[in-house]
């Protein structure tokens, strides 16, 4: 009786570690879908002014590798300034992790674009946003900042479908 008192002991003490000890490995958030409310998020520009996320946005344009950054400001770049405002858009790229002798040469030359390019740097800033290789993510917004479409854009291809009216 002895024994089994020991080991329920034991069991005890182990179970109430365990519930009081936080786990090590932290759950993967789920990712966006479609009804799920945009988060708001405060991130700085290629200028290092700070940007807050507000409703209004309806157009969320996400880069997440550098040649689909490259693209989608070659065509930003032929835009008038004002072309992401005026459509209600946002253009978010992805530069964490980049090495710090990319950033030398790719921040400056991000400067000189006269679009907006929030940059995610923090290590969990695009863990909810769906990726597909050498795709842009696009979010659309309502007026309420709820996602009502999640689309994978070809930006060497297809930038000007992002902006069309829908049908």
């Amino acid at each position: 009786m002895l024994a089994r008192m020991k080991l329920s002991l034991s069991t005890w003490v182990l179970l109430t570690f365990t519930a009081l000890v936080p786990p090590l490995t932290a759950a993967t958030p789920e990712l966006y879908r479609v009804g799920d409310a945009f988060a708001s998020f405060t991130t700085k520009d290629q200028h290092e002014k700070s940007y807050t996320f507000e409703r209004g946005v309806r157009l969320v344009i996400v880069s997440f590798e550098m040649g689909t950054g490259k693209s989608a400001n070659a065509f930003f770049e032929k835009q008038p300034a004002s072309f992401l405002d005026s459509h209600q858009a946002i253009f978010v790229s992805n530069i964490h992790g980049m090495p710090g002798i990319g950033r030398m040469f790719a921040l400056p030359k991000m400067k000189k674009y006269p679009h907006r390019i929030l940059l995610a740097d923090a290590p969990d800033f695009l863990d909810r946003y769906p990726v597909k290789d050498d795709l842009l993510t696009v979010f659309n917004l309502d007026e309420r900042g709820v996602i009502t479409a999640i689309r994978h854009v070809n930006p060497k291809k297809d930038m000007a479908t992002i902006f069309a009216p829908a049908k």
